[in-house]
C-alpha cells in the first residue's frame, strides 16, 4: 500500500514508515503489531491538545463549559469525522471479514486509527509538531467553535427544559430497528406528557435519542 498520498494530505512524513503502518493496522489484520497501544497514547495527547486549545480560546468560560466542549470534540464520533477528512479508511490494514463488514467506514475503527496516528507522530516528533497538525485540522473542520455548535448532549438540555416547563422528564421509545447486528439502524420516538414530539434514526439507540432530543428541543424552544 502506497502511503505517500496519505502523508502528503496529513502534512507529515514519517521517518519511520513502520510506525505509520502500525498506526493504520487494526487488530483484525492479525499482524505482529497493531494500533491499540498507539491509540492509547494518542487519546491522551489529543485530550491535552484540545484541552489547552479550548482553555486559550475561551479565557472566560467556566470549567463546566470547557468540559462540555472538550467532550464534544474528544469522542469517537468527532475523531471519526477527522479520520474521514484525512481519508484514513482508505489506508487501513484490516482483515477480509472486517472489510466485508464495512470496517473502513466504522466510527470506532476510524476514530482509533486517528488516535493511533496522533500517538505515532507524538512518539516520532513530539508534542509541538502533532499540536500544529491537529490544530490546523480543527481550524478547517470547526470554523465556528462555541458551546452551542459543539455540545451534542441534546438529551440533557431537553430534560432540563421539560423539567422546567412540565416538571417531568422525556421518555424515549424504540419504534423500529433494521439491519444486521454490525450495521443496525434504530428509529426512536421521544414522548413528553405521553405525546410524541419527534422521531429520529441513528446507528445506535444513544445516537437516535440525541437526534430525537435535538428536534424536540427546537420544537419546544420555538413555542416559547
Amino acid at each position: 500500500m502506497d502511503l505517500k498520498d496519505f502523508q502528503q494530505y496529513l502534512g507529515y512524513h514519517f521517518s519511520n514508515q513502520n510506525l505509520l503502518q502500525e498506526a493504520l493496522t487494526h487488530k483484525s489484520a492479525k499482524k505482529s503489531t497493531h494500533n491499540e497501544r498507539l491509540e492509547f497514547l494518542g487519546d491522551a495527547v489529543l485530550d491535552l491538545i484540545i484541552g489547552e486549545f479550548l482553555y486559550k480560546k475561551f479565557p472566560h468560560s467556566p470549567e463546566g463549559e470547557l468540559s462540555k466542549m472538550r467532550a464534544s470534540m474528544v469522542n469517537e464520533k468527532a475523531f471519526a469525522k477527522i479520520a474521514r477528512y484525512l481519508n484514513i479508511g482508505e489506508y487501513l490494514y484490516i482483515s477480509h471479514s472486517e472489510e466485508q463488514n464495512n470496517g473502513r467506514e466504522k466510527d470506532s475503527i476510524l476514530s482509533n486509527a486517528f488516535e493511533a496516528i496522533v500517538g505515532a507522530i507524538y512518539l516520532e516528533s513530539g508534542l509541538e509538531k502533532v499540536q500544529t497538525i491537529v490544530l490546523k485540522i480543527l481550524d478547517i473542520l470547526y470554523p465556528k467553535i462555541d458551546l452551542e455548535n459543539l455540545f451534542y448532549d441534546y438529551k440533557t438540555s431537553l430534560q432540563e427544559l421539560t423539567q422546567a416547563l412540565f416538571g417531568i422528564t422525556p421518555e424515549y421509545v424504540v419504534l423500529d430497528s433494521k439491519g444486521p447486528d454490525h450495521n443496525k439502524e434504530f428509529l426512536m420516538g421521544v414522548f413528553i406528557q405521553n405525546k410524541e414530539y419527534a422521531q429520529a434514526k441513528g446507528k445506535s439507540k444513544k445516537e437516535a435519542q440525541q437526534n430525537c432530543a435535538k428536534i424536540a428541543l427546537k420544537i419546544l424552544k420555538d413555542r416559547q
